[in-house]
């Protein structure tokens, strides 16, 4: 199994920026494609954004631009720095993690980002 702790959420004004963590442990090892998800209140979990081991990255046309994935495969551990943050990217995010030769995907327990206006 595999188990992701996300942190650096929080309240933040319209403009400003955050940086999320998430720190993967357990059997790493199998670890392939990595990513953050969002889901806001009353919608749907959305893709944010994704990148393999390799570092190819794709991003959601929303946040294009202003997020920026990254990934430190020494420490296990994915980024997403947020920048020019507006209210529509207050979400709780989640991190994932795909196994390779698994179909199930790990998930982190997700963290609050609250843009305010």
């Amino acid at each position: 199994q595999v188990q992701l702790v996300e942190s650096g959420g929080g309240l933040v004004q319209a403009g400003g920026s955050l940086r999320l963590s998430c720190a993967a442990s357990g059997s790493i090892f199998s670890i392939g494609a990595m990513g953050w998800f969002r889901q806001a209140p009353g919608k749907q979990r959305e893709l944010v954004a994704d990148i393999t081991t390799g570092g190819r990255t794709n991003y959601a046309d929303s946040v294009k631009g202003r997020f920026t994935i990254s990934r430190d495969n020494a420490k296990n551990t994915v980024y997403l720095q947020m920048n020019s943050l507006n209210a529509e990217d207050t979400a709780v995010y989640y991190c994932y993690a795909d196994r390779v030769g698994y179909v199930l995907r790990s998930w982190g327990q997700g963290t609050q980002v609250t843009v305010s206006s």
